[in-house]
């Protein structure tokens, strides 16, 4: 679990984000929403201590990141597995290499050892005999659960997921939804997913974080969306006639 306690950044004066407080639950998948400029990247690096929150604490697991000392701090990010918007693979290292690297990097197991994982991932996301294909040879739906493959690899303790459907047609994102939903769920996972893609918003969003000009407007499931009395959380889910027609049967039916 994560606990965010009173959070503030600010840079050259301005107040970014304004006191946070909240909870992102292992095993479920957390959500961060909001318009643009609401402070959700700024957020999102703060969860994977890129940035220095100015005010505030957040703990991983009942321990403050800001009480550790830097080798302790360096172990706790390799607990941290990260889903870059644009996949981020190595263009120039195939699948096998791409999955591989944090293994590398942050471990000391035998290249057997390390194979071994990388097989075991790969058939996951169900990619299996894909291992000497470079990025450029697969689709870009395929790219994500390659990243997202490299992102547990290490069996991290908490997932991170910056806009994961970011290029992605519809249905393909669905399938990327319901992965690392599963995927948090096998291995009770805190998996927080910043997204502006309101079908994940209304298929996976277990629990979900509101953002508006760096406040946390809101905060609920899925389920609860559908009664919010929160105009600006309405407004900003529902603003395609699609949506709306959604929260109107929903709302009937209840």
């Amino acid at each position: 679990m994560i606990k965010v306690n009173d959070l503030k950044k600010s840079f050259n004066g301005e107040e970014i984000l304004k006191g946070l407080n909240t909870e992102f639950y292992n095993g479920k998948t957390n959500l961060i929403i909001g318009q643009s400029g609401a402070g959700k990247t700024v957020f999102l690096k703060c969860l994977l201590g890129l940035i220095i929150p100015t005010e505030g604490t957040i703990e991983y697991n009942g321990t403050a990141y800001s009480t550790l000392e830097p080798e302790q701090q360096r172990e706790l990010r390799k607990k941290m597995g990260m889903v870059f918007q644009g996949s981020a693979l190595f263009d120039s290292m195939n699948i096998e290499e791409n999955v591989m690297f944090p293994l590398r990097m942050f471990t000391k197991k035998t290249k057997e050892e390390r194979l071994k994982r990388v097989n075991e991932v790969l058939e996951r996301v169900n990619l299996e005999n894909v291992n000497k294909k470079f990025p450029s040879e697969i689709s870009g739906g395929m790219q994500k659960r390659v990243a997202i493959a490299r992102a547990i690899v290490n069996k991290p303790n908490f997932l991170f997921c910056d806009e994961p459907n970011s290029g992605l047609d519809p249905q393909t994102a669905i399938v990327i939804d319901n992965l690392i939903q599963e995927i948090t769920k096998e291995n009770d996972i805190t998996t927080v997913i910043n997204t502006h893609d309101m079908n994940s918003v209304l298929e996976i969003g277990e629990n979900i974080v509101y953002l508006k000009k760096g406040n946390i407007e809101w905060q609920g499931s899925k389920d609860d969306i559908y009664k919010a009395d929160n105009k600006n959380l309405t407004d900003f889910v529902y603003s395609s006639e699609l949506f709306k027609k959604v929260r109107e049967t929903q709302l009937k039916a209840d």
